[in-house]
C-alpha cells in the first residue's frame, strides 16, 4: 500500500514563502512595464497639473492621496497581486512627476505657455532648480536606505514580506521616481540633449547597468536601485517626446492621447502578468493534498 506524502517542515516553509510573496521577480517584463508605467506617470501628471490647469500644487497633494490609497491597498494585500503593486509604481510615477516640477520650477515664462501667467491654485512652484532639487532628493534617498539597511530588513525586493520591509521598499520608490523626474527634465529641459538625446543617453546608461550584471564586484541589488531611478528619466523624456510640441523637439500628440494609449498598454502588460502569476501559483500547488499527520 503506497505511504501517504508527508508535509515536512521545509516544504511547509517554502509554501509560506510562496504565498506571502508581496513583490514581482526582477525579469525583462518587470522593466518593460516599470518603463511603460514610469511614462504614463511623466504625461499623466502633466495632463493633470498642465494641461488642466490644476497646478503643481492642488495636483500633487491629490496625486500624494492617491498614492497613499493605492499604498493601503498593496501593503493590506496578502500575497503579489500585478494590479496593486503596478498601480502603486504608477501612482509614485505621477506624484512623483508634479513633486519634481512644484520643487525645482517656478511661473517663469520657460514653464507657462500660451501667455499663461499662473498656473492652478497654491504656490506655483519652489524654484529650486533641477541640481538643488536632485541634491535634495538624493540625501533623503541615502538616509531612507540608511534606515534600512540600519533595520536588518532585506535589500532583496522578492524576499521583502515584512510591513517594515514593504514601507522602507515603497519610500525609497516614491523618492527614487521623484528623483528620476527631475533628472530627466534637466535632460531634456537644460542639458541641450533634448527629449531624444536624453533618452539616448539613459538607455546607453541602462546598458552598462546591464553589462555590469555579469560583474561580481558589483551588488545586483546596487544595480537594480540605479537601474530603477535611471528608467524614470528614460520614461520622462519619452513622455515629454510624446507630448511636447514639435518645436520643442517633440511628437505633439498631446497629453490625454498619449496618457489614454499608455494606460492600455499598462492594463494590457498587468493583465498578461495577471496570467502569468496565476499559471505560477498554481505550478507550485502540490499535486495531491499532502498528510501531516505522523505515522505510529
Amino acid at each position: 500500500m503506497r505511504q501517504p506524502e508527508v508535509l515536512t517542515d521545509l516544504d511547509a516553509a517554502s509554501a509560506r514563502k510562496s504565498v506571502m510573496k508581496k513583490l514581482p521577480e526582477v525579469t525583462l517584463a518587470f522593466w518593460i512595464m516599470k518603463i511603460a508605467a514610469t511614462t504614463l506617470g511623466e504625461t499623466a501628471g502633466d495632463l493633470f497639473s498642465q494641461t488642466l490647469k490644476l497646478g503643481y500644487f492642488l495636483t500633487t497633494v491629490a496625486l500624494f492621496l492617491i498614492f497613499v490609497v493605492t499604498l493601503v491597498v498593496q501593503l493590506r494585500s496578502r500575497h503579489y497581486n500585478p494590479f496593486f503593486y503596478w498601480t502603486v509604481i504608477l501612482s509614485t510615477s505621477m506624484a512623483g512627476t508634479t513633486t519634481s516640477d512644484f520643487m525645482n520650477r517656478d511661473a517663469s515664462a520657460k514653464y507657462l505657455s500660451g501667455g499663461s501667467t499662473s498656473l492652478g491654485w497654491g504656490p506655483q512652484g519652489l524654484g529650486l532648480g533641477y541640481p538643488v532639487g536632485a541634491g535634495i532628493l538624493v540625501s533623503i534617498l541615502l538616509v531612507i536606505f540608511a534606515v534600512w539597511k540600519l533595520s536588518g530588513m532585506t535589500f532583496q525586493i522578492r524576499d521583502i514580506v515584512a510591513f517594515r520591509g514593504e514601507a522602507l521598499f515603497w519610500s525609497a520608490i516614491l523618492v527614487s521616481n521623484t528623483l528620476g523626474t527631475s533628472m530627466g527634465d534637466f535632460l531634456s529641459d537644460s542639458s541641450g540633449l533634448g527629449y531624444a538625446g536624453g533618452a539616448l543617453l539613459v538607455t546607453g546608461a541602462l546598458a552598462v547597468l546591464v553589462a555590469l550584471m555579469k560583474a561580481p564586484v558589483v551588488p545586483n541589488v546596487l544595480l537594480f536601485w540605479i537601474a530603477f531611478v535611471l528608467t524614470r528619466p528614460l520614461g520622462a523624456t519619452a513622455g515629454d517626446f510624446l507630448t511636447k510640441p514639435v518645436d520643442k523637439g517633440g511628437m505633439n500628440l498631446g497629453t490625454p492621447g498619449s496618457s489614454a494609449v499608455l494606460l492600455a498598454v499598462l492594463l494590457a502588460l498587468m493583465a498578461y502578468a495577471q496570467i502569468q502569476e496565476r499559471k505560477t501559483a498554481a505550478e507550485r500547488l502540490p499535486e495531491r493534498e499532502p498528510v501531516t499527520q505522523r505515522a505510529d
